[in-house]
């Protein structure tokens, strides 16, 4: 129930603090000579910019965006609905109006635009002092593995040696025969090559052959 009247009480304050922001706007621009529809639309333009810059420091307040633009143009605003309210308290003679309020008056509208403009069309741009929260890093399996054991080292085997090719002995006769013939006519031994094209036989007999020729056998 208190929360409900006090809140009524705060709604029956801003018309009255409207209203009377309003008429004082409308005074002060009807007595600078702008008179008709313009005079009345002075004030709507203030309380629009008032309006639209409160608006955009609630948003950037959210955002975490710079706020000193939208304060500026909350100040201009303001100043010019307050400097109306104290000048139509007897302070300024509204018959005689200097030239510098004419001015003001006169510029206003472009002003209010400019101002609305920026606040509207103006993204928001993040605080420099905030960094994006950094991501977790991935868990890494940092359990070392065990070198698998060397092995101590082993003698290499020895490759088995062929099977003696048993030579009959008339092959090996006549063999010979060869051989004395080759040393006779060229005066140097025979060589298993020359050997084994005149016997036809395979190249592992004719080197058994050529060995037991020269004595290794």
């Amino acid at each position: 129930m208190t929360r409900s009247i006090r809140a009524d009480a705060v709604l029956v304050q801003a018309v009255i603090a409207g209203a009377l922001s309003f008429a004082h706007l409308h005074d002060i621009a009807q007595a600078a000579g702008q008179h008709g529809w313009k005079a009345w639309a002075y004030p709507i333009s203030v309380d629009l910019l008032l309006v639209a810059a409160w608006r955009r420091l609630r948003i950037l307040r959210t955002e975490g965006g710079p706020i000193r633009a939208a304060w500026t143009w909350f100040a201009v605003a303001l100043a010019a609905s307050l400097g109306a309210n104290v000048a139509t308290a007897g302070l300024l003679d509204l018959t005689d109006v200097p030239d510098w309020l004419r001015i003001l008056v006169a510029g206003w509208p472009a002003l209010a635009f400019l101002g609305g403009t920026l606040l509207v069309h103006t993204p928001p741009q993040p605080r420099p002092d905030v960094a994006p929260a950094a991501e977790p890093a991935p868990d890494i399996d940092v359990t070392r593995e065990e070198p698998a054991p060397v092995a101590a080292d082993e003698p290499e085997p020895v490759p088995a040696l062929p099977p003696a090719i048993s030579v009959p002995a008339a092959l090996l006769d006549h063999a010979r025969e060869i051989a004395e013939k080759h040393r006779t006519s060229s005066g140097t031994p025979i060589d298993p090559a020359t050997l084994r094209a005149r016997l036809g036989v395979p190249p592992q007999l004719a080197d058994a052959i050529a060995a037991q020729l020269s004595g290794k056998d």
